[in-house]
């Protein structure tokens, strides 16, 4: 994890030892999506660690949908400082 991806999620926490918050869940998967994107460009056949990615891909987009509804405000931080298409 680089040192920006870190920045971005501490930014999101709602407190100093917040791990479990629906934001920060977001901004790990997202680094976890980008860490197996890119194993993937050498490791074409993985296909063990591609079930992991698709399972991470779908747990962020529920987190997001769930984020949405609830709390537009956070849900509107989160896509802005993660960069997330949406």
């Amino acid at each position: 994890m680089d040192k920006q991806k870190k920045e971005a999620i501490k930014s999101l926490a709602l407190h100093q030892k917040d791990t479990g918050s629906s934001e920060v869940q977001i901004g790990i998967l997202t680094d976890k999506i980008t860490y197996l994107s890119e194993h993937f460009k050498k490791f074409k056949k993985d296909k063990h660690s591609s079930v992991g990615l698709v399972k991470a891909v779908n747990r962020r987009k529920r987190l997001l949908e769930y984020l949405k509804k609830n709390n537009p405000e956070s849900y509107k931080n989160v896509i802005s400082k993660l960069n997330l298409r949406k």
